[in-house]
């Protein structure tokens, strides 16, 4: 009887296990680890989506599986939303970038609720680059959360669900502009416009000095009156002629973009050594005050290059051709110039430290789902995550510490590349105990750099090493 119970109940026992490895291998099947949210979208009769123009309706569900997180919908019940294609270059790509329109405005994964969100491919110095304009203070940067998606019950892998650049209470909270508006009185003020390196429909085009065209594309208002175009293409024309004045100590661009915002928005390029910053997805916007002026961000499409910096971003080369539209001319302004150091004074070297632990934390907890992604969509670069996260916190590093020792200083700058292109002898790093090395201590550190001409630059460095 005994005999016959243990083996009954070792059937049961293998029964139970065979049933729950068919679980998992369904599981496994569709892809998603469960380490992250995973969300859920079925579009109307599974239609593919193709365009980048039309939305195609469907629904969504999202399974939050963090501690106390919080599920929106459910298979039984799922949210209804909209779904297209976006991006430029990267809807070229094998795996799509999406924008999603929800039906009713919801917040989701801690963002805040609205109805427009975006799906981009997982990239490490998005996360990054998104922090550091919130640490730097810009008006206002999209929030990134990491998702498993399935798309008609295809999984996709990892991306990065993203608040959208648009105004709004809860996004870029200012004065929204009127579509088609003729009253001379508010058209000056709501704007949100991108200085962009693409044709687009929703654009006016102005000539920059004698080398290129600028095109500024603007996203809100949508739809502009013959008035609202005219005064915008009269407003960047006016903008272009006072940055290339060549009397820069009595330039007006002042008075027409915000020099503080501006000065933040170059040092996160420069720390991202992000060669689109002046040329693509240059976001400005306009509020309405009677003082108003252009205010660099929010940002968007952020890269970095991981490479050694010898000059700043916008005058290295690159494996394509670019233009960086007016920083060249802002860094040779010494009101400009001061404007950079005071702000990079709030950043270094006190917000160091937390930046890279919010990297590691942010990033991190995306490993197990990020080797999967690999696989599934075959990456040639077969380094963990934790391997590329440590790779381009040491570039940030290193872009952090060349920017310091080259803050700009005007004309002096622009008159002669000899500051930025002194050779560096030997840098070494003193901790608090006075003991040199060639490599940075943990906490704070002195470091001291000595050129070619026996000149020696002195600055306070802290590190987080891991």
């Amino acid at each position: 009887m005994m005999s016959h119970l243990l083996y009954n109940s070792r059937r049961s026992a293998v029964k139970v296990a065979f049933l729950a490895s068919l679980l998992l291998g369904v599981l496994s099947a569709k892809g998603q680890t469960g380490t992250l949210p995973v969300l859920h979208i079925d579009t109307q009769n599974k239609q593919p989506v193709t365009s980048k123009i039309t939305y195609i309706s469907g629904t969504y569900y999202l399974v939050d599986t963090s501690e106390g997180g919080k599920n929106v919908g459910s298979k039984e019940s799922p949210k209804a939303l909209e779904i297209r294609g976006r991006g430029h270059s990267s809807w070229k790509g094998a795996k799509k970038p999406y924008k999603i329109r929800l039906a009713e405005k919801t917040p989701l994964l801690g963002m805040k609720a609205n109805r427009h969100w975006a799906l981009l491919k997982f990239n490490e110095p998005t996360v990054a680059g998104m922090q550091l304009g919130r640490m730097m203070g810009m008006d206002w940067t999209p929030t990134t959360q990491p998702v498993e998606v399935l798309l008609n019950g295809d999984f996709l892998g990892l991306y990065l669900l993203t608040e959208t650049n648009r105004i709004g209470k809860n996004r870029l909270n200012i004065y929204k502009q009127p579509d088609s508006n003729e009253d001379a009185n508010t058209i000056p003020y709501g704007w949100l416009v991108e200085v962009d390196n693409y044709i687009e429909s929703n654009q006016i085009s102005i000539q920059e000095g004698e080398k290129w065209r600028s095109r500024i594309t603007y996203h809100s208002p949508d739809t502009l009156s013959s008035r609202q175009r005219q005064w915008l293409t009269n407003e960047f024309n006016t903008v272009n002629t006072a940055i290339y004045d060549v009397d820069k100590e009595h330039s007006t661009w002042e008075q027409l973009i915000d020099v503080d915002a501006m000065a933040r928005y170059f040092i996160i390029q420069e720390v991202l050594d992000n060669t689109d910053g002046f040329h693509g997805s240059f976001y400005l916007h306009k509020d309405r005050a009677d003082d108003a002026r252009w205010v660099a961000g929010p940002l968007w499409d952020l890269s970095c290059s991981q490479r050694a910096k010898t000059d700043y971003t916008f005058r290295m080369k690159t494996s394509y051709a670019f233009i960086p539209h007016w920083i060249g001319e802002l860094v040779k302004d010494e009101d400009f110039c001061r404007a950079v150091r005071r702000a990079w004074a709030e950043f270094y070297p006190d917000k160091i430290q937390a930046w890279m632990e919010y990297i590691d934390a942010h990033l991190l907890s995306c490993a197990e789902a990020f080797e999967t992604e690999k696989k599934l969509w075959n990456y040639t670069n077969r380094d963990t995550l934790r391997e590329r996260v440590g790779k381009l916190k040491s570039a940030l590093l290193a872009n952090i510490e060349w920017f310091n020792d080259n803050l700009p200083h005007g004309m002096a700058d622009s008159a002669s590349a000899a500051p930025m292109n002194r050779k560096i002898i030997k840098v070494e790093y003193i901790n608090t105990a006075g003991i040199r090395s060639p490599r940075p201590w943990k906490g704070i550190n002195i470091k001291e750099t000595v050129y070619e001409d026996e000149s020696i630059s002195i600055s306070k460095v802290v590190i987080n090493k891991h």
